[in-house]
């Protein structure tokens, strides 16, 4: 399907697919969404409930590398706050160097000091174990969301997978029983979507789900715990 790179409104940009009009982030603002949904209410929430204990690791898995964008910024929080981050981000189909080229973020969010390590996010080997700065570990995987397999792994899940509009099978129960599978307890599964049967799809697996006030652009989003 034909990718293209379109500016959001907060100035950065972002890839659509065209075919389906739909954006890897928010038309109203990439970065501004991306800091709200899974930073403020998904990492941030979660690291100020949990008992710091020496040098304890937060897990994260990622739907959705795309652009690398999620990654970037709980990079730069993880050097900010020095919380230790072991990052996966899985991805079936990345997105070319050409497209890379195109983004904005460094500039957007004047992170010129950290133009390496986000060069390191998307250049680094796939499948393993990389060391991107002092506080962040990043493993890429290269397969399709229904192949995750994950049990008790991750403490937070940034759920940013395409819409129900376009791919529904990927807002079912059967693929919630598997994040409720990979989360830990207490652990945190935050998304950009509200919609009622992706909710209720959480609730059947017993997740314990809240409607948030949603980024600039939605009225909601959605934040689950596995309790």
């Amino acid at each position: 399907m034909k990718r293209e790179i379109i500016t959001t409104q907060d100035g950065s940009k972002t890839i659509q697919i065209v075919e389906w009009n739909e954006q890897y982030h928010s038309k109203h603002g990439a970065i501004q969404e991306a800091n709200y949904v899974y930073l403020e209410k998904g990492l941030h929430y979660f690291l100020e409930g949990k008992q710091q204990e020496g040098n304890q690791r937060t897990s994260i898995l990622e739907i959705g590398f795309g652009t690398g964008l999620n990654a970037f910024l709980t990079l730069l929080q993880a050097e900010k706050l020095k919380a230790n981050v072991d990052y996966v981000g899985v991805e079936a189909y990345p997105i070319s160097s050409e497209e890379l080229m195109q983004l904005n973020y460094i500039e957007a969010l004047q992170a010129g000091d950290d133009i390496k390590s986000f060069n390191s996010l998307h250049s680094t080997s796939w499948e393993k174990s990389n060391r991107i700065s002092s506080h962040f570990n990043l493993t890429k995987r290269q397969l399709l969301f229904s192949e995750i397999t994950d049990v008790n792994a991750f403490d937070v899940i940034y759920f940013d997978a395409f819409g129900p509009r376009v791919q529904p099978e990927l807002w079912t129960q059967e693929m919630f029983e598997k994040m409720h599978g990979a989360l830990r307890q207490n652990g945190v599964l935050v998304t950009y979507c509200a919609q009622g049967n992706a909710r209720r799809a959480m609730m059947r697996t017993g997740l314990k789900v809240e409607k948030l006030v949603g980024p600039p652009g939605k009225r909601h989003m959605l934040r689950a715990i596995k309790e």
